[in-house]
Parts: structure tokens; sequence; C-alpha cells
């Protein structure tokens, strides 16, 4: 019979995995596969409104530059 065990790891130096498990009695046979996650990318627009907030004030300041609503500053 298979049973399995999911953990997550990071590569180490030299491409070293280590999985701690307190399941496993010393000696036991196992067979490891490794899944490689791929990160996505994402661009900053998509990143900054994952945050309820970050979306609430975007939207806000998208408003008020289609009213008009701004404020300019002279930087000399």
């Amino acid at each position: 019979m298979l049973s399995g065990i999911k953990q997550k790891a990071i590569v180490g130096k030299d491409g070293k995995i280590e999985l701690s498990t307190t399941e496993l009695p010393e000696g036991t046979v196992v067979e490891v596969i490794v899944l490689i996650e791929t990160p996505i990318e994402e661009d900053e627009t998509t990143y900054l409104l994952k945050s309820e907030a970050n979306k609430k004030h975007l939207l806000e300041a998208l408003d008020n530059v289609q009213r008009g609503n701004l404020i300019y500053l002279n930087l000399d």
C-alpha cells in the first residue's frame, strides 16, 4: 500500500533538499518526486490591486484624475 507526505522545501547550497518528518521511521524506503513551482510573473498593476486597501486608493486616485481634481507642484 502507498501513502504520501507532502512538504514544501527550498533548494539549498549545492542543490541540497532537506525534508524532515517524524512520520517515517529510520530505514524506511521512500521514492522521491520533485515538483518545481514556477513563479508567476505579474505586472505591477495586478500586484497592487491584490490588496483591497491598495485597490481602493488606486481607484480613488483614478477617479480624481478623471474629474480633473489634481494638485500641481512646482519643484523649482
